[in-house]
């Protein structure tokens, strides 16, 4: 039995400007293959800032995760617990 070609799953990328991310935008298709490997075609690139490259491939129906402004004082690396 052959797999179905249809996709999976939507990538997105962002945009790098300065110290601030712009949005999510969606930047191809990719599928999940009933042996677990994925295949990803991404067809366009964002642009107007600095690309990083990462890419989270979401279901389709998802949406990417929301990115929470870092305030002053907080960041990821101050975990004491």
């Amino acid at each position: 039995m052959t797999d179905p070609k249809a996709p999976t799953h939507i990538p997105y990328g962002r945009i790098q400007f300065g110290r601030r991310f712009g949005p999510w935008l969606e930047i191809g298709v990719g599928r999940l293959d009933s042996n677990g490997v994925f295949h990803a075609m991404p067809n366009r690139a964002p642009t107007g800032g600095a690309f990083s490259g990462y890419t989270y491939y979401a279901p389709i129906g998802a949406q990417p995760p929301h990115s929470e402004p870092e305030r002053p004082g907080e960041s990821s690396e101050d975990d004491d617990a």
